[in-house]
């Protein structure tokens, strides 16, 4: 068979919950298609991450394929606190929600934040996912009270959201810093950081890493804000992050709906113009959580994320929450497989090209293999940047990677076309490994491949040489 075929060239990330907390369900996701793990440290316990990281850890090894597990910060995700039953509200009423303090339904309720600290009159808030919208009255001492605008209900830990409020550079709450304390000591892979306002932030939550001695992990920036949107932060962010998450849930709320889809294509634009990875997450198959077909615009939706070259898809609910999680990852899988194979993927950048021998030789090789309907590009790589930069240029083959670090292996399963393969460094590695492809059945005797390695396996950044290979 050819493997071009059959390989997903973006990528599925499934949200690890209630639904699937079972090693007999990680293996089943696994097998229907997922290659990355998020758990999301907004719900859950260590003690549930220290059964779940090794579970996840064993089915991949299992299912012979690595797999990325990313730790998903909770940030300064500001929710109501505890109160029995439903609180109703009514345009024209005022509400102060209190920290800390007595509470008294329905003129007050309690938060989990203290936003007294943070916020000003005349700036927004928004209840229960954006159902019940309010505007800041007055501010006292651990209390803010806020005018209702609609209608509506509230139930105790809905979440609140704060689209006009500067946190000052505080999006790692302490619950983060403990939380990044535990992950830095379990074995993932990349650590999703919420409502980023800056690059600064961004550079923070690095040092903190490099201050834990893991320097190694990979950061994804999540996209949620309308400080992270704007022309002055966006691209800076997505520079020095690894990874950008479009979180459209939070931001459709902290900003407004119809933005959502061009924020998107802006994102996935920069994400390929400067070789990071582009993800694109929440609500992709929502419906799935209740039944077990999709709606059409959530097919359209995920094909879309294909053609315009995201790297990863991400389920959340849907796999966390839901009733049909192993069907809902076979069914993006469908979608994925189908659309790349019907309709071109169109990158929203064309890389040109950069000033630097890796991007030289990575465009070289990515023009090559299409000229000569190369089967697939073996790549040899050190750290994993000439898998990235190869990608970049999103070939319509797949990337197979070879590496001697398994962190760099489990990494790189969120890269468009990738598959990862952990192998000793050697001058023969990448063909040698395509050898055992052939025997296996993964590629087939006759195929064109093109190799991109270095004169000295295992140096960093030493590719620097382009063969072509007929499998015997």
């Amino acid at each position: 068979m050819n493997t071009h075929k059959v390989f997903k060239r973006a990528k599925i990330i499934a949200t690890v919950g209630p639904s699937t907390d079972s090693y007999e369900m990680i293996q089943e996701m696994v097998a229907a298609g997922v290659n990355g793990f998020r758990l999301n440290f907004s719900h859950g316990t260590h003690e549930e991450r220290l059964v779940q990281i090794p579970w996840i850890r064993k089915a991949a090894k299992e299912a012979g394929k690595p797999v990325a597990i990313i730790q998903d910060l909770q940030g300064p995700k500001i929710r109501l606190g505890d109160f029995d039953g439903v609180v109703e509200v009514v345009a024209g009423q005022e509400l102060t929600l209190v920290h800390a303090r007595e509470f008294t339904p329905p003129h007050s309720l309690p938060m989990q934040y203290d936003l007294s600290a943070k916020m000003k009159v005349g700036e927004r808030l928004f209840l229960f996912d954006g159902k019940v919208r309010a505007q800041v009255k007055r501010i006292g001492v651990g209390e803010v009270t806020v005018l209702i605008e609609n209608d509506g209900m509230l139930l105790k830990r809905k979440a609140l959201n704060v689209p006009d409020t500067d946190f000052g550079g505080d999006v790692l709450t302490p619950k983060d810093l403990k939380d990044i304390a535990f992950g830095v000591q379990q074995d993932v892979d990349y650590v999703a950081m919420s409502f980023i306002q800056s690059a600064a932030d961004i550079v923070k939550l690095r040092n903190i890493l490099e201050g834990h001695s893991r320097g190694d992990l990979k950061i994804i920036a999540k996209i949620e804000t309308p400080a992270a949107i704007s022309d002055a932060n966006l691209e800076d962010i997505v520079l020095a992050a690894d990874a950008s998450m479009v979180a459209r849930g939070d931001l459709a709320v902290e900003t407004s709906p119809e933005i959502v889809p061009i924020v998107q294509r802006r994102i996935l634009h920069l994400t390929q113009k400067h070789g990071k990875i582009g993800i694109v997450a929440t609500q992709m198959l929502a419906s799935m959580q209740l039944s077990p077909e999709p709606t059409r615009a959530e097919v359209s939706d995920v094909a879309n994320a294909v053609i315009t070259g995201a790297d990863c898809v991400m389920l959340s609910d849907e796999t966390a929450m839901g009733r049909y999680p192993i069907e809902t990852i076979a069914t993006m899988k469908r979608i994925i497989l189908y659309t790349q194979e019907h309709a071109p993927v169109r990158p929203l950048f064309y890389k040109a090209g950069d000033d630097s021998m890796q991007d030289a030789i990575s465009s070289a090789t990515t023009t090559l293999a299409h000229q000569l309907g190369a089967t697939a590009i073996i790549c040899e790589t050190k750290t994993g940047r000439t898998a990235g930069s190869i990608a970049t240029h999103r070939p319509s083959m797949p990337i197979i990677s070879v590496t001697s670090d398994p962190r760099v292996a489990q990494q790189l399963c969120l890269l468009y076309a990738n598959k990862s393969f952990l192998r000793p460094d050697g001058e023969r590695a990448g063909l040698e490994l395509a050898k055992q492809l052939v025997t296996i059945g993964m590629l087939e005797h006759g195929n064109i491949v093109v190799l991109v390695s270095g004169r000295q396996p295992g140096k960093t950044g030493g590719t620097d040489t382009i063969r072509v290979r007929v499998l015997e």
